[in-house]
């Protein structure tokens, strides 16, 4: 037991400290994909549980540790931590930056616990109503996700749909997903695969943010450090947030059953649910903690959600869990219906280890928050440059690609532009990553359909996702 839990803490100590201690985003960490990937040869000879331990630690730590940076220093750690940025960064402006880290280590552990009791008493129920979702099915889960623009747009509609269209202009660049056709790619081989969202998502929030700081000091400002207050949350805000916490954790644990959706679809619409909801909406985009309890219990309830699939059905929830999928069979584990019966044993000592991994998580980043919230009272003229230099490092990294600096320079310059300009950067985001889900499923539910349009409607569940759709957008 106490091999298993040391090795548990190592996972999760490992991402926890790799991507709050530098302060940036790595895309070689996005998501965790690299770390839990480097960890896999480290245990080879370990026991199935003491190496499941160590993985699932490391998946928790990464999905958590992105908002961290994303609330401290304006730039998401990792795609997850994108809706962070919504109300993060204006709670550290306002010198609440403690508050805000402990918040989110609540809501990360609140909904991955969450989604883990789902996961050990409901996997198989769930598993199998998500295998019905077919393409139809998947084009309305992404028609329900651009719903969320209207919330996104902070009271400016046009300007979000604006940036919305330009998401979706900018998704359709690479090859076709049915026909294998070029687009937009202006003959260049590093275009074929389309444009890099990480590369993207860092030049388009953390870059932007240092082309704001560089105007504010030719124009004289000068920069100082942000005020740190000791207070942090209460257990009475915390039960006062209780509705925003459970929303999320039910979100983000029903979109992380449904493969290839992912974390960050799960906390944009956790969030315009909570806006929604909200007794208080005008606060939302002004530093509301309701709107960060609600994304960051969304994201990290994805990580039990995202194993239902996988142990259930063999089939990876996202790009982590196809890691963690080849990692069960290098440890001799078919992951199906027949898992369960062979090697039920094994199967819930997983469930339990996900359950201790949140434990930890909790207990590592209450123990490191008032460390890390410290980064904010470093000068702006000290801090930006360290910034700028580990954003190039990161963009580099996985690809050793010189273009994905260029993409990041370039979506920088963007997101500066729509700054100064006052239109909203997330629903360009939150565009980008849809855009796949809507375009392949659309075509490919009409190609089934021999180009029949009722497909959409005469299946149930696409029904009832175009009617909740329909109904967000006229009310």
């Amino acid at each position: 037991v106490w091999w298993n839990l040391l090795w548990m803490t190592l996972g999760s100590l490992l991402m926890t400290i790799c991507i709050q201690s530098v302060a940036a985003p790595h895309d070689f960490l996005a998501g965790g994909v690299m770390g839990v990937a480097l960890l896999i040869p480290l245990t080879f000879g370990l026991p199935p549980v003491v190496a499941f331990s160590s993985l699932l630690g490391m998946y928790c730590g990464a999905i958590y540790a992105g908002s961290i940076t994303a609330i401290l220093v304006s730039t998401p750690g990792t795609a997850a931590a994108a809706a962070t940025m919504l109300e993060g960064p204006r709670l550290t402006a306002r010198g609440e930056s403690l508050r805000a880290l402990e918040m989110t280590t609540v809501a990360s552990f609140v909904g991955g616990v969450f989604s883990c009791f789902i996961l050990a008493g409901v996997a198989p129920q769930l598993a199998r109503f998500a295998l019905n979702f077919s393409a139809p099915e998947y084009f309305a889960l992404g028609i329900f996700g651009l719903t969320i623009v209207a919330t996104l747009s902070e009271g400016a509609l046009l300007k979000g749909c604006i940036a919305a269209c330009l998401g979706l202009l900018i998704a359709m660049v690479g090859m076709d997903p049915l026909t294998g056709n070029l687009r937009l790619t202006f003959d260049s081989a590093n275009l074929i695969n389309g444009v890099s969202l990480i590369p993207a998502l860092v030049g388009l929030y953390a870059l932007s943010q240092v082309f704001l700081t560089c105007e504010d000091v030719f124009r004289g400002k000068r920069l100082s450090a942000v005020n740190i207050s000791r207070k942090g949350i209460s257990l009475a805000e915390i039960w006062a947030n209780r509705s925003a916490l459970l929303r999320g954790s039910l979100i983000g644990t029903f979109i992380g059953i449904v493969p290839a959706t992912g974390s960050g679809t799960a906390s944009f619409a956790a969030y315009s649910e909570a806006k929604r909801n909200s007794r208080h909406p005008e606060a939302f985009g002004n530093g509301a903690i309701e709107g960060l309890a609600a994304t960051e219990s969304a994201n990290n309830a994805v990580t039990g959600g995202a194993l239902i699939p996988l142990l259930t059905l063999g089939i990876p929830g996202d790009v982590v869990t196809a890691v963690i999928l080849g990692a069960l069979m290098i440890q001799g584990m078919t992951p199906g219906p027949l898992l369960f019966q062979e090697q039920g044993a094994l199967v819930y000592s997983i469930f339990i280890s996900l359950l201790l991994a949140n434990v930890f998580m909790l207990v590592l980043g209450m123990a490191s928050v008032r460390v890390f919230s410290k980064i904010v009272s470093i000068p702006g003229g000290i801090l930006m440059p360290l910034v700028t230099t580990l954003c190039v490092v990161g963009g580099y990294a996985l690809n050793n690609s010189n273009f994905d600096l260029g993409v990041m320079a370039v979506f920088g310059i963007l997101g500066w532009i729509m700054t100064k300009a006052s239109i909203p950067l997330a629903p360009l985001l939150l565009a980008m990553i849809l855009s796949g889900i809507i375009e392949t499923n659309f075509r490919r539910a009409l190609s089934i359909s021999d180009n029949d349009y009722t497909v959409f409607l005469t299946r149930p569940v696409c029904a009832v996702f175009l009617c909740i759709s329909l109904f967000i957008l006229f009310n």
